[in-house]
């Protein structure tokens, strides 16, 4: 089990459980390492997430311990993912929030992958300025 300073990893979660079949989940993508699948509760037009099969909390995490074929196949999906959904043209955004002051919710990597209309301006400021 791999462990990140900022959160730990929680074999219960959300994701661990989706992955284990205990939570249905409707996947547009998935092969030995990763799946991809619509989000529960979209944001935009199209919100997928790339969840990796492997027990890493986040991106640091990933890069650090992942293997190769773990680190191409999640890549991969991501961009597989994007073209099938038909982002590519209008564009798209990926989300990968590590730790607490990103709000990470669910201390399993995932990225949302959110497109299908205009999404705005990243982050705002505290004052309301982009």
């Amino acid at each position: 089990m791999s462990v990140d300073a900022t959160l730990p990893y929680d074999d219960g979660n959300i994701f661990a459980r989706l992955l284990r079949g205990e939570i249905p989940s409707r996947r547009v993508y998935e092969d030995d390492h990763t799946i991809v699948f619509h989000d529960i509760a979209p944001w935009a037009p199209t919100h997928l997430l790339a969840v990796p099969r492997g027990s890493y909390v986040s991106w640091d995490d990933f890069s650090a311990n992942a293997g190769e074929a773990e680190i191409v196949s999640f890549t991969r999906a991501i961009g597989h993912a994007a073209r099938e959904a038909g982002l590519v043209a209008g564009g798209y955004r990926l989300i990968a929030n590590t730790g607490l002051d990103s709000h990470q919710e669910v201390p399993h990597l995932h990225v949302h992958i959110l497109g299908g209309r205009a999404l705005g301006p990243m982050l705002v400021q505290n004052d309301g300025r982009v």
